[in-house]
């Protein structure tokens, strides 16, 4: 099978799992809004919350995409599905891919939903002028995250206390991607008084940074999961 073709098949498995579990939509989705709120009580002061916002709903994003990853690999886990793959021959590169693929439509999900969060409990202003880089912003750095939490999810599978392990391999690999994200919403959204022309380097820097995880894992995932 081609890579495409292989990487629509994992991509689907993994969505239809969700659909029919509905983990996201009734445990991660109350989670992220969840810890919304608590950001706006642990602040409890608008102007400060108008300000920090890009910054919450990208850790926000963060926090809840753990709890996706350590889903998605603990349920290939549980029944050996990813070793059957393996061991049929699947390609790794086209499982890397399908499970980006999944993940990263699972993330924009959240993230719509926590943009919504920030317009209505930070009183977040999106001007139709901000739309254009705001929607660039978080598509590059959904792919991003998207591979770093399928390189890594796929890297702490094997391991013992993989759900300790995971944050701690992973959090500090996607600080370039939770910088830049938060810089270019600032942009955007003209928060601080960032204008939008100061957001595309910061988007040049996450499409570079998910090049080169995306041409990494692609090339490496089948390795680190064998190990």
């Amino acid at each position: 099978m081609t890579l495409v073709a292989v990487a629509r098949l994992v991509a689907a498995k993994d969505l239809r799992i969700e659909w029919r579990s509905r983990v996201v939509l009734n445990q991660v989705m109350p989670f992220a809004a969840l810890v919304m709120i608590l950001f706006a009580f642990a602040l409890d002061n608008d102007a400060a919350l108008t300000r920090v916002a890009p910054g919450l709903v990208w850790l926000a994003a963060l926090f809840s995409m753990l709890v996706v990853v350590q889903r998605s690999f603990a349920v290939e886990a549980a029944d050996g599905a990813l070793d059957a793959l393996r061991v049929a021959g699947v390609r790794s590169d086209g499982i890397f891919l399908g499970k980006s693929a999944a993940l990263a439509l699972q993330l924009a999900v959240l993230e719509a939903v926590l943009l919504l969060a920030a317009v209505v409990l930070y009183q977040v202003d999106i001007g139709a002028g901000s739309i254009p880089l705001l929607l660039v912003t978080f598509v590059a750095a959904t792919l991003g995250l998207s591979f770093v939490g399928t390189l890594y999810g796929g890297l702490a599978s094997g391991a013992s206390g993989r759900e300790t392990l995971l944050p701690l391999l992973m959090l500090p690999v996607v600080a370039p991607v939770l910088i830049g994200a938060t810089r270019a919403t600032e942009a955007a959204l003209g928060t601080n008084g960032a204008s939008s022309s100061e957001g595309w380097p910061w988007v040049g820097l996450m499409v570079l940074f998910g090049v080169l995880f995306g041409a990494g894992g692609t090339l490496a995932f089948g390795s680190l999961v064998d190990e």
